[in-house]
């Protein structure tokens, strides 16, 4: 599969590995391609992977994601309007406002969130909100994490839902432990979870932790 990952954050540099790795023909999209973070993931990536600017990367990709910071996404992304119809996005960014801010601050919050943000930039393209809720690491290794725990979807296109679900298998998740929340109004809740991670990785230590879901059957 052709994926473009935008943002040569740490998210998007862990994201982009993981999926060079698994041998999909990965494009890294940076705002400066020709800059030192960029080219030293492309040295690293091998054949499988190469640098571009935003709408190059978009251009041949069957699969877009988005790992620009959340701030940053909209006007970015809505530079990309036609070039991102008919494709999935896969949108893993969080709305934190000021990254220096404790608790973090969202915009939007409550009543919108970055997912529908985007989906209503872009009427054309099928945004799936997932990811966001765990770390770079765990996204694609989710067994650092013993035990059972789970990663949320959503969004308004279920064959995008599919070809998310797919590429979350490929990472490691199981079927078990992926969790549709329905249409893109989803992605308010699980970015409303930004200002617990912060507290429990400061609690922690460290990032190696999710959430898990128990539940059961009401009995008739």
């Amino acid at each position: 599969m052709r994926i473009a990952v935008l943002g040569t954050g740490i998210v998007g540099r862990t994201l982009a590995t993981r999926f060079a790795g698994l041998h999909h023909r990965v494009v890294l999209g940076s705002r400066d391609p020709g800059g030192d973070r960029a080219q030293r993931w492309a040295r690293s990536a091998g054949s499988h992977g190469k640098v571009a600017g935003y709408a190059e990367a978009v251009t041949d990709a069957t699969v877009v994601v988005n790992a620009i910071a959340g701030a940053a996404s909209p006007h970015a992304l809505g530079e990309l309007r036609t070039a991102l119809e008919n494709k999935v996005l896969v949108d893993v960014a969080n709305p934190v406002a000021t990254i220096d801010s404790d608790p973090p601050v969202l915009e939007p919050v409550n009543e919108l969130s970055l997912g529908e943000r985007l989906q209503l930039l872009l009427p054309r393209t099928h945004v799936v909100k997932t990811l966001n809720t765990v770390s770079p690491a765990v996204m694609i290794h989710p067994t650092r994490v013993p035990g059972h725990h789970v990663v949320f979807l959503a969004g308004n296109n279920g064959h995008a839902k599919r070809v998310v679900t797919g590429l979350l298998r490929e990472l490691g998740w199981p079927p078990d432990g992926i969790v549709d929340l329905g249409d893109i109004t989803g992605a308010r809740s699980t970015e409303m979870l930004v200002p617990l991670r912060h507290r429990l990785s400061r609690s922690f230590g460290h990032t190696d932790f999710n959430l898990d879901i128990q539940h059961g059957r009401t009995r008739t």
